[in-house]
């Protein structure tokens, strides 16, 4: 088999509009580097003509391999799959969307023969972003890094680059629910970081809406700290006691003033004091006992139904 220099992984859902540019921007990029390099792109279950664009850029180029899901498995879960195939000395990991600068990787690649084991992207300025996902997005990357005992950069993504030896440690995380920069932070080795203007997506829309932003900023939470447990039980305490309180103050305007209802004040304080602990404490739990429950069934974490190169179209898949 060829020695591969640089594997380029980028998970692609749904990106017909800016496939055909990405494609042409990494190439042009990864020429410049004058050494061999692999494109692996990893269609994470597009329902448009995303799959049928890279077979057809790869019937002219065989530097570009496309991993077809067999269903979307997510875009975590998309990256490490490229991570599994890839067999350069280097790993980049980039999105379609063209978002983060192809060009970067050029500096990437000069951190690495510097030394660095893990080479990451980070962001100085977000551009084409609402105000609330902006806000939002720093609020988390700064909780995260209180609750957790993990240097995880603040204002990073998966934009980075990583030494075959990250690479084949990551290998050995078999975990479902993947937070996949917390996992490059977690494994260790030698880390920098060169700094970027993020762009506008360059065509197509967002394919990490509200509901999946919140997923994998819980999925980075419960992966790295157990603190929203321990949260859980103080905000419980403060709950209770809360609650006492204005048992008190009910209790003090029956005996004193003719302002409550006989009764109904001391059932709807102990209400408030039970129901607010049990409903935050299921919660929390809840959170923790479903990644468990997801680990323990020991599902593959994604099935690739086909691999096609121009060297071999029928590649045999690989379940992970």
């Amino acid at each position: 088999m060829q020695n591969v220099r640089y594997s380029v992984v980028i998970p692609v859902y749904n990106e017909e509009e800016v496939i055909r540019e990405t494609y042409w921007r990494l190439k042009s990029v990864m020429d410049q580097t004058g050494e061999s390099y692999e494109l692996l792109f990893v269609n994470d279950g597009s329902r448009d003509q995303t799959a049928e664009l890279i077979v057809a850029m790869g019937e002219k180029d065989p530097s570009v391999t496309l991993i077809q899901f067999s269903r979307n498995f997510g875009h975590q879960v998309a990256i490490t799959a490229g991570m599994d195939y890839a067999r350069g000395d280097a790993v980049i990991v980039i999105d379609a969307d063209l978002q983060d600068p192809p060009e970067l990787m050029l500096g990437m690649i000069a951190k690495w023969r510097e030394g660095y084991d893990v080479v990451y992207a980070k962001r100085s300025e977000r551009k084409g972003e609402t105000w609330f996902k902006r806000q939002t997005a720093s609020a988390f990357y700064r909780i995260l890094k209180r609750m957790t005992e993990i240097d995880i950069p603040l204002d990073t993504g998966d934009f980075r680059l990583l030494d075959r030896k990250v690479c084949d440690e990551m290998k050995l995380l078999p975990e479902k629910n993947r937070y996949v920069r917390g996992l490059v932070s977690w494994v260790g080795f030698r880390q920098t970081a060169v700094e970027y203007v993020r762009d506008e997506r360059f065509a197509g829309e967002s394919k990490y809406p509200l509901k999946k932003m919140l997923k994998l900023s819980m999925d980075g939470m419960t992966s790295f700290s157990s603190k929203p447990l321990k949260a859980a039980g103080i905000a419980g305490v403060l709950i209770s006691a809360a609650g006492f309180v204005y048992l008190l103050v009910v209790l003090i305007e029956k005996w004193f003033t003719r302002v409550t209802v006989p009764g109904w004040s001391s059932l709807i304080a102990l209400q408030i004091i039970f129901s607010g602990c049990i409903l935050m404490f299921l919660g929390v739990i809840g959170e923790y006992l479903g990644r468990i429950y997801d680990e323990v069934k020991q599902r593959p974490l994604y099935i690739v139904s086909s691999v096609y190169t121009k060297k071999s179209e029928d590649q045999p898949a690989l379940r992970r």
